[in-house]
């Protein structure tokens, strides 16, 4: 069964685009490739309940098991060693990627409380979205009584598209919650 959204995608939100930027093809409108979520752990990423704890409610939030990832370098600022845990990722393609923003856009952003929208600063040059969550709790999927510590998540929406009107333009009609201008 294909998720909501991605039909969605596919019967309006594609024509649409194709019509507003005058492409000769439906294929060359803006399409997201891929959703990448990264969770640092920093410190507690070297105590194993911890590290497996976050790794099940990343796990529960993306349907999908995540990569633990390690540091590539000493720094003993940052009191990292190299080749100890770093934090835990996870890359979304295809349907499991329109069910997460699905349910991202739909009922875990406007669980976050005083939110206002989301800056529309977050475009790179190539048109990729990033931005980041500072709480994970705000997903139903992950119980607040058991979660030991509210963490933060960084999720980058990677596009592909011409240039970023492009990317914000996919993204508005996907109903993405961005801050107006006039908006304070």
């Amino acid at each position: 069964m294909t998720p909501r959204l991605k039909e969605i995608f596919n019967k309006e939100i594609k024509p649409a685009l194709k019509d507003q930027f005058g492409f000769k093809n439906i294929y060359m409108a803006p399409r997201i490739e891929k959703i990448i979520l990264n969770m640092g752990l920093g410190l507690d990423a070297s105590d194993s309940k911890i590290l497996k704890s976050c790794e099940e409610d990343v796990a529960k939030i993306t349907g999908q098991k995540p990569v633990t990832t390690k540091f590539k370098k000493s720094v003993a600022n940052f009191k990292t060693r190299k080749g100890s845990n770093a934090g835990l990722k996870v890359t979304l393609r295809k349907n499991r990627m329109y069910e997460f923003l699905d349910r991202l856009v739909n009922i875990a952003l406007p669980r976050i409380k005083d939110f206002r929208g989301l800056s529309t600063k977050g475009f790179d040059k190539s048109g990729n979205y990033t931005f980041g969550i500072k709480e994970h709790i705000i997903f139903p999927e992950v119980s607040f009584d058991r979660a030991d510590k509210v963490r933060g998540l960084d999720i980058v929406i990677v596009i592909k598209a011409i240039n970023k009107e492009h990317s914000f333009a996919l993204l508005e009609k996907m109903n993405f919650p961005f801050i107006k201008k006039g908006d304070n």
